[in-house]
C-alpha cells in the first residue's frame, strides 16, 4: 500500500499545477497604482481605460488583440492623435489592469464591455472603431450588433475569417478539462519562453514585451486567453461581415503579408462577404504589425481617416 503513496503524491502534484500557479499570481488590482489611465465600473467588472490626444476632434476606439494589452495602441495612437483624433484605448476584460471575470469570453460578452464603457464615457455618436487581431472580431462583432453607432470600422489582421492555431492549442482548446490543463502548464510556458525571446527587439512601442509578460502574473489571465480561444476566436464572421455591409458601414482592413497567425487569405473571405470593403497589406508584416509596422500602418490610413476631418 505504501508503495502507492508517492506515485499517487507526484500525479496530484502534477494536476494541481494549474491551481498552485494561479494561487501564486495576484489579483490586477494589486498592480493599479501602476496603471497609466483610469478605471470603470461597469457591468461585468472594472475596466482599464486611458485617452490619449486632445479633448476635441472626432473618436477613434481601440480594442487589443487576445494576449497584447491597450498599450500595444501606443504607436498608431500617436499618428492618430497628430490627425487630430482623440483616442480611446482600454484592457478587455482578463487583460492589463481589467478585471478577469468568469464566464465564456463570447462577443456578446466583449460586445457588452465596450458598449458598457462608451456609455461610461458618454460617447452617443458614431465613432470610428479600430481592432487589432482578436480585437477586430470583437469590434466586427459589435458594429454588427450596432451599426449605428460605428462611423467606420478599421481592422487590422483582423480574426473572423481564417486562424492558424498549433495542434496542442487546437487540443486545449477543443477538450475540456485535460485541454485546461495543458492550456495553463504546457501552452502559457511555451507562449513565455516565446516572447522572452523577443525581449531587445526594437519594437515601435517600448516595453510592450515586458508587458505581455507580465500580464502571465496577473490571476485570470491564463483562464480568459483560453476562453477567448474557444469562444471569441473560434467565431467565423460571415454573417456579421454581411450584415455590416448591408448596413453601409464603410470598412477598411490592413493585413500583414507574412502574419504566421491570421493567414493573408483572411482577405479573400472578406472580400467575398463585403463587396464595399477596402483593403490593404503591408508587404514583409508579420501579425505583430500593430507595434512593428506602425507607420506603415497609419501611412495607409491617413488619407482614409482625413475625410473624417473634413
Amino acid at each position: 500500500m505504501m508503495g502507492w503513496i508517492i506515485p499517487l503524491v507526484v500525479i496530484g502534484v502534477i494536476a494541481a499545477l494549474p491551481w498552485l500557479d494561479e494561487s501564486r499570481r495576484h489579483d490586477a488590482e494589486a498592480f493599479r497604482d501602476q496603471a497609466p489611465g483610469r478605471f470603470a465600473k461597469l457591468s461585468q467588472g472594472v475596466t482599464h481605460y486611458q485617452w490619449l490626444g486632445s479633448e476635441r476632434g472626432p473618436v477613434v476606439v481601440c480594442v487589443h488583440g487576445l494576449t497584447t494589452p491597450s498599450p500595444v495602441w501606443y504607436a498608431i495612437a500617436d499618428g492618430l492623435v497628430r490627425l487630430g483624433y482623440r483616442v480611446l484605448v482600454y484592457d478587455l476584460y482578463g487583460r492589463g489592469f481589467s478585471d478577469a471575470p468568469h464566464g465564456p469570453q463570447t462577443g456578446d460578452f466583449f460586445s457588452q464591455q465596450l458598449a458598457d464603457l462608451l456609455e461610461h464615457q458618454g460617447l452617443d455618436e458614431d465613432v470610428t472603431l479600430m481592432g487589432y487581431s482578436m480585437g477586430g472580431s470583437i469590434a466586427t462583432h459589435f458594429t454588427a450588433k450596432y451599426p449605428g453607432r460605428v462611423r467606420r470600422l478599421i481592422l487590422l489582421a483582423s480574426g473572423g475569417a481564417w486562424l492558424r492555431e498549433s495542434k496542442l492549442i487546437h487540443f486545449s482548446r477543443t477538450v475540456p478539462f485535460f485541454g485546461d490543463w495543458l492550456f495553463a502548464v504546457l501552452v502559457s510556458r511555451k507562449e513565455r519562453r516565446d516572447l522572452h525571446k523577443q525581449l531587445g527587439q526594437p519594437f515601435d512601442v517600448t516595453g510592450i514585451v515586458e508587458l505581455q509578460l507580465a500580464e502571465f502574473q496577473s490571476r485570470g489571465f491564463v483562464r480568459s486567453v483560453l476562453s477567448s480561444r474557444r469562444h471569441m476566436l473560434n467565431e467565423t464572421q460571415e454573417d456579421s461581415h454581411r450584415k455590416i455591409s448591408r448596413e453601409d458601414v464603410p470598412v477598411v482592413a490592413i493585413w500583414a503579408e507574412k502574419d504566421e497567425i491570421i493567414p493573408l487569405k483572411s482577405l479573400g473571405s472578406l472580400t467575398q462577404w463585403n463587396r464595399a470593403i477596402r483593403q490593404e497589406v503591408v508587404g514583409g508584416a508579420t501579425h505583430d504589425i500593430g507595434y512593428s509596422n506602425s507607420r506603415e500602418v497609419m501611412d495607409l490610413l491617413a488619407s482614409v481617416l482625413r475625410e473624417d476631418m473634413s
